[in-house]
């Protein structure tokens, strides 16, 4: 079990398009993805605290456009030298 008195540093990584007007592109979504498993798997090793999960849906003319994102709260006990705020 994870104590949570050892976190000191929250990182938030956001998977997904919340933007209408900027829409995350395959590559952005790849490089969260990459970046949640390193914080998960590399040293100093993250737990994820919580997570937020959203979607909007939008009107754009005659389509309507369903947005999805979910957002991670990683906990680490010191902020890792190799996260890059």
């Amino acid at each position: 079990m994870f104590d949570l008195t050892e976190v000191k540093y929250v990182k938030r990584i956001k998977v997904g398009s919340d933007n209408p007007a900027r829409m995350c592109t395959p590559e952005e979504i790849d490089a969260a993805t990459a970046l949640l498993n390193r914080c998960l798997n590399d040293t100093p090793k993250g737990h994820i605290l919580a997570t937020e999960k959203s979607f909007a849906v939008l009107q754009m003319g005659e389509h309507q456009v369903v947005l999805q994102w979910i957002v991670y709260h990683v906990g680490f006990p010191r902020k890792p030298i190799w996260l890059d705020d």
